[in-house]
């Protein structure tokens, strides 16, 4: 049962964090297609978890932990943007206002989801 779970949120959180990519995309560079942004959710997340897994493994050391933490958190935000710039048009100030209208979006769904008993806060695709 736990994988079934999982499984579900994992596509119910990538559909919500593709929406919000979707409307910052739609919002700042006048791009109309859900099924890209869904794609580059997927990517973006991808490159997260990369970044912080490859930084996860010094976290241990006492000294570098948690600078190794927000070290890693900056640079996958950093990357996530990347990922954002290089799948729309405009250059970095066009993926770094689509990455902000997603971040709010999808806080705003999240809530209004929370808010009804539906899911938790957290979504696949942008970081929250």
């Amino acid at each position: 049962m736990a994988l079934i779970d999982f499984v579900i949120g994992f596509i119910v959180s990538l559909l919500i964090g593709a929406f919000g990519i979707y409307v910052g995309a739609r919002v700042i560079a006048n791009r109309d297609d859900y099924e890209y942004a869904i794609i580059t959710a997927i990517i973006g997340a991808v490159v997260w978890w990369v970044i912080t897994a490859i930084f996860s493994l010094i976290t241990w050391i006492p000294i570098l932990g948690t600078l190794a933490s927000v070290l890693a958190s900056l640079l996958a935000l950093i990357a996530w943007i990347y990922v954002i710039n290089a799948r729309y048009p405009g250059g970095w100030g066009n993926a770094i206002g689509i990455a902000l209208v997603a971040y709010v979006t999808v806080w705003v769904v999240l809530w209004l989801l929370d808010l009804l008993g539906i899911v938790s806060l957290g979504a696949v695709g942008v970081p929250v």
